[in-house]
């Protein structure tokens, strides 16, 4: 064991993110105004843990206040959140703003100013309208990007004074993903080419979205930017098979947009294997150069666990519609070190080497890692029975761990701006609601979501405050 420390260079992010739909809770939100996750919990509510979802979340949206003054009391340095589509208008077509949501949007901004924290807003968190799923197959729609970018106009005119770091959207390969590759969530439907049309239009609205921004000159005070979530992907072994199965794995789930994001176009690999598999998304030349045309200015990367693959060991089933799963499976390190909550491995490492990446692949491109953190259950059974306060330590390692990854990037050269939670409080995950806590402020949902900051709360105040990362590694032979 060693003890190290490092400094936090001046201007470093030190931050947390969340998102609209797994905070605001649905007080008052008008008929008509569902989002897509609002549409899975009413169809499919018995999948969320303890039937908890989207219905209050944590009801930021009447306690933002109360919230904004615990970022202080933690020491965030910025707060990156969503603007929920679904409720910013009242007519999704004709852009019609909902004015009283709107309202609420400009006073939690303006409480996180005068409270010194930097806001980030991101366009789209998995809100997409539930009015735009059932009249336009939502992201399978050419008139859904348009409506989009017309979404993205109406926000930038009203919010670009007070915010200067944009996002189109946090994780865009996420919910085809889940629906339409793995078909694990609502609505279960397994179409592989409707994936990819999802990703493309995605892209395509992204690059949309920057040429506005350009257009109506709000990047002379502002970025705009995109949250990718790509896993750092490693090969079960040096063999040429396992070589190959964590390539293909990393084009058709990381590649697919950190390069026509970052670098203007699809790799060619990519496109021959879809056309190769009979997997046809529609896609033009003109929309290929506005895409290529319209790169995005910096990138936020979330970063969580190692994902790790291996040759296939099964022939394919030529029953069932192709699946990037044809050229790799799931590979499980023995031995390794796990967050037994999550079934997730523990790998600190793997933001060094996607910062690495970045340097090396994509240009240096400004970036920050936009969300890491562990999330544990049952996390009452260390509260401290005096004080109240939960003592999670396990957070404070993990975070102090990949974070001094973050930093030693840095040093050697990677152009990454910060570093940022997942999450400042407890929230609503997908299916799992409320069943990991990931917070640095506790929400006790048997006390009406009453907030209490947990031993990491504090800890990352002091380190906000110092400027100065210490920890102990264990890096010496033993």
């Amino acid at each position: 064991m060693s003890k190290v420390s490092i400094a936090i260079p001046d201007g470093f992010i030190l931050g947390a993110a969340a998102s609209a739909w797994q905070t605001e809770g649905w007080s008052g939100k008008k008929d008509g105004q569902d989002s897509y996750l609002d549409l899975w919990y009413k169809n499919n509510r018995h999948v969320w843990h303890n039937g908890y979802g989207p219905a209050k979340a944590t009801d930021f949206i009447n306690r933002y206040k109360e919230d904004v003054a615990l970022m202080k009391a933690s020491g965030l340095t910025h707060y990156r959140t969503s603007v929920n589509w679904s409720r910013f208008f009242t007519d999704y077509e004709l852009g019609t703003v909902d004015e009283e949501y709107a309202a609420y949007i400009d006073d939690y901004l303006d409480e996180m100013k005068r409270n010194g924290i930097e806001p980030m807003l991101c366009l789209e968190h998995y809100e997409l309208p539930a009015f735009l799923i059932e009249k336009y197959d939502g992201w399978s729609s050419k008139k859904v990007v348009e409506l989009f970018v017309l979404y993205a106009e109406k926000v930038f005119e009203r919010y670009a004074g007070k915010v200067s770091r944009w996002f189109t959207f946090n994780e865009p390969v996420v919910v085809q993903t889940r629906v339409y590759l793995d078909a694990i969530r609502w609505p279960f439907e397994q179409n592989t080419a409707k994936w990819m049309q999802w990703n493309h239009h995605k892209v395509l609205a992204t690059a949309k979205v920057v040429e506005l921004f350009y257009r109506k000159g709000y990047n002379a005070s502002g970025t705009v930017g995109v949250i990718l979530n790509p896993e750092v992907t490693y090969a079960r072994s040096s063999a040429e098979h396992d070589q190959k199965a964590a390539h293909l794995y990393d084009l058709f789930y990381n590649r697919v947009f950190l390069d026509p994001m970052i670098k203007g176009e699809y790799p060619q690999e990519l496109l021959d294997l879809l056309e190769k598999h009979g997997v046809h998304f529609d896609y033009s030349e003109s929309e290929l150069a506005i895409i290529r045309n319209n790169t995005v200015d910096e990138v936020g990367i979330n970063l969580y666990y190692p994902h790790r693959v291996k040759a296939p060991s099964r022939e394919w089933n030529k029953e069932t519609p192709f699946h990037p799963a044809y050229y790799y499976e799931h590979f499980e390190l023995p031995g390794r070190r796990m967050n037994k909550s999550r079934g997730w491995e523990i790998y600190p490492k793997i933001i060094y080497d996607m910062a690495m990446r970045i340097k090396t692949e994509y240009g240096n491109i400004s970036w920050f890692v936009a969300e890491n953190g562990m999330g544990i259950e049952n996390e009452g059974q260390f509260r401290d029975t005096n004080s109240g306060e939960i003592q999670d330590d396990y957070r404070i390692e993990f975070v102090a761990e990949h974070l001094y990854w973050t930093l030693k990037a840095r040093e050697e050269g990677a152009n990454c701006q910060g570093y940022m939670l997942w999450a400042f409080t407890d929230n609503v995950s997908p299916m799992n609601a409320f069943k990991n806590r990931y917070g640095l402020v506790e929400i006790d949902l048997d006390n009406n979501r009453d907030r209490r900051q947990k031993k990491s709360s504090h800890w990352f105040k002091s380190l906000s405050e110092h400027g100065v990362l210490s920890l102990t590694l264990d890096d010496q032979e033993k």
